[in-house]
């Protein structure tokens, strides 16, 4: 499963995550409130989950319960 970044990055975006990402799978669209990873880029590297200085990215199987819906919001950014 991907990575996936929850709500503490809700009105931060800090964007350390995306510069160490090798495949640039972490995206800040018009609008939008937070990062999102791409769940069908991600290739479960781990880089960015120590990089965000508000511990805002886990591996989704690791998410916390409070937090499991933004494995849906992620992948629900990226829908055509």
């Amino acid at each position: 499963m991907a990575y996936i970044i929850a709500e503490p990055c809700i009105g931060v975006k800090d964007t350390a995550c995306v510069k160490v990402c090798p495949v640039d799978c972490i995206y800040d669209g018009d609008g939008w409130d937070q990062l999102y990873i791409h769940p069908d880029e991600c290739i479960d590297c781990g880089a960015c989950e120590p990089e965000c200085p508000v511990e805002a990215i886990f591996a989704a199987e690791n998410t916390p319960d409070k937090w499991k819906s933004f494995i849906q919001k992620n992948a629900d950014q990226f829908k055509q």
